[in-house]
């Protein structure tokens, strides 16, 4: 199905309500909206096969561009939004887009991009140089272009260990607009989404999963509550205004969600909320146990990449009988090999790949395609993991991540879901920092619920809650303060950023 099919045969229903504001946009407006940028992208000269890129905060415009470039055959490039000027530029260049829109109110970040031959529109104001949006998609036909074909998103990874990479599919085999696609299927065979749904997006929609997810719901004839911005209390309060049945999460919305006092998450009628699914980063299970308890056995759980080269997949039953894991594969065949290359048996640690899913490039990076392979040809995303008897996948952490402390190995994730518990933090990072005798040594970042009881006495604290449950190898060495972690909106850390501070400035601490 498409937004189109739904403008034709039921006009008036609402395919996206603002939650802050409760403003609504029907499918025939959709429609409508999509058509006219459809046409816009044709008035430009920009034919199949080209890119755009979008540079937006959460409007409800964000979908009039994105399924105005789908229908128009058109690669589109979402840039988050917190990027500086240097990064939005190396993925407007990098991507090879013809054309930019960008949100006046990131006109700082925006006005210092040099265009350069790339067609730049400002949506929602003005910004110096560029022309305006509104003014120009107001005048184009809300009639569909005489060459419709159906395009296809073009993302870039978050750049937690390096520059972002663009992730490049084909366009679609079938150029009919309403074909179906491998996430439909599984929005409909998992969850159960279809036209009643209404499905809650708190987080931002240049990221993968709630850009797919929430087009995949309008796909289905569904309704999609976006958030400008996520606030644990405001989630719960949308949940109830607009009786959500379905939701998309990543752990660390969770984590805020249990840091609300007792009365404020009691305030809140969730019970129609039927799906509450999480990806992005694997859940510490003290954290989804407690999920489970307040809100029921509603949670499901996926492991993927923007690269859609295979997906596992696991609900609350099974996650509580198997606890840790992320499922079962249900798109594509899951594997762990060695480093080099041998398939290992159940619950041994290695590459974890995914055999007969999408295929992907990176885009102008030959060398990370091929390293994204092996001999067989399957495809990893970098990540660490091991299946057990019951084919279930446990994933240990980014191979990227990994310490090498007196040459052992240690997984930093293992000890920032032991720290995350604690009640008075709010955010921890753990990466290797450098040391003259053991290589690596094991450095917590920590972000505390109050900066104020930042110091050695919360430390210690937090060393003796680790010493509660790991082994003396993985305690933190050094445990240092900051007001806030550079994590993506997506609930993904900049890790890099970390990484180079301390090897950069060795025993230095951020604060």
């Amino acid at each position: 199905m498409h937004p189109s099919v739904h403008a034709i045969e039921h006009p008036d229903k609402t395919a996206l309500i603002v939650a802050e504001t409760g403003e609504r946009v029907s499918f025939a407006a959709l429609d409508r909206r999509s058509n006219r940028a459809a046409q816009l992208f044709r008035a430009e000269g920009l034919a199949v096969g080209d890119t755009i890129a979008i540079f937006l905060e959460n409007v409800p415009e964000f979908y009039d561009i994105a399924w105005g470039a789908q229908r128009a055959g058109l690669f589109y490039v979402c840039i988050p939004s917190k990027l500086t000027a240097p990064e939005v530029d190396y993925i407007i260049r990098d991507s090879g887009a013809a054309l930019v829109v960008a949100a006046a109110s990131l006109a700082g970040v925006a006005a210092a991009i040099p265009l350069d031959g790339v067609a730049g529109f400002a949506l929602g104001g003005d910004i110096p140089g560029w022309r305006s949006w509104d003014a120009t998609v107001v005048a184009m036909p809300e009639t569909p272009i005489a060459d419709q074909r159906a395009g296809i998103d073009m993302l870039y990874s978050s750049g937690t260990t390096g520059r972002p990479k663009g992730v490049r599919v084909a366009l679609p085999e079938k150029p009919d607009l309403d074909a179906s696609n491998a996430l439909v299927m599984l929005a409909r065979g998992l969850y159960g989404f279809g036209p009643d749904t209404i499905y809650l997006s708190p987080a931002p929609l240049y990221h993968a999963a709630p850009l797919r997810w929430s087009m995949t719901v309008m796909r289905l004839g569904g309704t999609v509550v976006m958030m400008r911005h996520f606030d644990p209390e405001a989630a719960l309060a949308a949940i109830e205004r607009y009786r959500v049945t379905a939701s998309q999460w990543v752990p660390t919305h969770f984590v805020r969600l249990l840091k609300l006092p007792p009365e404020v998450r009691g305030r809140y009628d969730l019970s129609r909320l039927k799906v509450a699914i999480h990806a992005a980063a694997p859940c510490p299970v003290p954290v989804k146990e407690a999920m489970i308890a307040w809100w029921g056995p509603v949670l499901y759980e996926y492991y993927a990449g923007s690269e859609g080269n295979g997906m596992t997949a696991i609900d609350s039953a099974d996650w509580l009988t198997h606890k840790g894991s992320v499922g079962r594969a249900v798109h594509g065949t899951v594997h762990v090999c060695d480093e080099a290359g041998a398939e290992l048996g159940a619950n041994q640690e290695g590459l974890v790949y995914f055999a007969g899913g999408g295929r992907f490039a990176y885009h102008n990076d030959p060398a990370k395609t091929a390293e994204a392979r092996n001999a067989q040809g399957w495809t990893t995303l970098g990540d660490i993991g091991r299946i057990d008897a019951d084919g279930f996948l446990y994933l240990t952490d980014r191979k990227s991540f990994m310490i090498i402390s007196g040459g052992v190995n240690i997984y930093p994730q293992e000890i920032e879901n032991r720290l995350i518990t604690h009640p008075r933090v709010a955010d921890v990072a753990v990466i290797g920092g450098p040391d003259a005798e053991m290589g690596e040594r094991v450095i917590a970042v920590v972000q505390p619920v109050d900066m104020a009881e930042a110091g050695p006495d919360l430390a210690e604290e937090l060393t003796r809650w680790c010493r509660a449950e790991l082994s003396g190898v993985k305690i933190p060495r050094q445990i240092d303060f900051a007001a806030a972690l550079p994590r993506h909106a997506t609930g993904k850390l900049y890790k890099r950023l970390l990484r180079d501070h301390y090897w950069g400035e060795t025993g230095s601490r951020i604060v």
